[in-house]
């Protein structure tokens, strides 16, 4: 019998503990995470989440949105960044009571616009909680005084991959911040995608809450001084909440999260608000009083991910996206390596009909397990096994011994 070829099963080995070990080839496996996603189906758990799209649709905004006037809004012209349509938005909205609104866009208005944000500010001091976003910078202006942002006492973990700042680069008018909560938007590309959102920033030495860390907070009356960070490992709150976080700060989001979430623009909600008024009980929208009013620009809508509401949807709902444990890896990779010798002995079609039979079982399960559980089951394995695969492949097939048979002469016939 021949003998499986060790250095074969040695590189297959070693090749998969390099995959473990270096953080850029692990990347490559949230390619096959994306796949699952997008492919995965979502179960119909519908978060306390309420979005709502103002302004035009996207295309449609003009080159300064922030310059709108009330003759814009009357004529039906103004942009998301309107502050009498914000100020319209929050008047219906608190019909319905909710806990907590927030402005995912930056609301900054020019100063000839003092009168229309003081119709806002009328509007937004009946708000419970209110959430606005704003923006940090890394390069601020010298001579812009530091802003005092409050951050969390009990952290703990290294904080050298956090995304670091010193200044806040676009906010509200103070006016409007003395009545409200601010929560940072900011989407760092060498940490932040589709998948990966950040919840922690760290601003001059100290740990503070990104937009969709501090929305929840708002929600569930969480102060950060009862919140336990453990970088690397965990965002710990209170009544046994956790959130897990990476070392730089970020959580593996899913993005179809806010799927189920309720969603309307600004003419369905007055229609609403309206509709209540007249005392009709509207059914839809009975249950926005304790949830999360998260108002969105059309134009985001479509120009970019809505990975806002996805990380607070997917926090909601606790449907983290959690990988399953690096001794599946190890598991594999040593089971792949063991029988990746033996697997020269079979024909290429053989071999080609096995891995792609193994490959789509493997796919179907993972899906499964994404689906009931969050868990994520790592590409390495089919990896593994397409590059055993492949070496079987090049490799030219072993040369089967054959025995020599001695045959003896007849003795001659007498």
């Amino acid at each position: 019998m021949e003998r499986p070829s060790l250095w074969l099963m040695l590189v297959v080995l070693l090749l998969g503990l390099l995959f473990l070990r270096e953080p850029r080839l692990r990347r490559c496996d949230e390619i096959f995470l994306r796949w699952l996603l997008k492919n995965s189906v979502v179960e119909n758990v519908q978060p306390p989440l309420t979005i709502i799209e103002i302004g035009r649709p996207h295309g449609t905004a003009k080159q300064n949105p922030e310059s709108a006037s009330a003759a814009d809004f009357l004529r039906g012209t103004a942009s998301a960044n309107s502050p009498l349509e914000a100020a319209l938005f929050l008047q219906a909205a608190l019909q319905f009571k909710p806990t907590v609104v927030a402005f995912e866009p930056v609301l900054q208005w020019p100063e000839n616009a003092q009168d229309e944000e003081q119709v806002f500010v009328d509007q937004a001091m009946r708000v419970p909680k209110l959430l606005l976003a704003a923006e940090l910078t890394a390069t601020p202006d010298p001579d812009a005084p530091v802003a005092d942002i409050p951050g969390f006492s009990q952290v703990t973990g290294r904080r050298g991959d956090l995304v670091e700042f010193s200044g806040v680069a676009r906010q509200p008018s103070e006016d409007v911040r003395l009545i409200s909560t601010l929560g940072f938007t900011n989407l760092p590309p060498d940490v932040a995608d589709d998948i990966h959102v950040p919840l922690l920033f760290q601003y001059r030495g100290e740990v503070i809450p990104s937009f969709a860390l501090q929305a929840m907070l708002l929600w569930l009356r969480i102060t950060p001084a009862e919140v336990k960070v453990h970088l690397g490992k965990e965002i710990e709150l209170p009544q046994g909440r956790k959130i897990p976080i990476e070392t730089d700060g970020t959580v593996v989001i899913n993005p179809n999260a806010a799927n189920a979430a309720r969603r309307l623009n600004l003419n369905e909600l007055l229609l609403a608000a309206q509709q209540r008024e007249q005392g009709k009980r509207v059914r839809t929208l009975d249950g926005m009083r304790d949830q999360v009013v998260l108002a969105r620009a059309a134009a985001d809508a479509a120009s970019r991910p809505d990975v806002f509401a996805a990380t607070i949807a997917t926090i909601q709902t606790n449907s983290f996206i959690r990988r399953v444990s690096w001794i599946f890896d190890c598991v594999f990779l040593v089971t792949v390596s063991a029988i990746s010798g033996s697997l020269r002995r079979f024909s290429r079609i053989d071999l080609l009909l096995g891995a792609i039979a193994f490959s789509a079982g493997y796919c179907l399960i993972a899906l499964g397990i994404l689906t009931r559980w969050s868990i994520w089951l790592p590409g390495l394995p089919l990896g593994a096994l397409w590059v055993a695969v492949l070496f079987c492949f090049i490799l030219p097939k072993p040369k089967r011994s054959t025995r020599t048979v001695a045959v003896a002469a007849s003795p001659p016939i007498p």
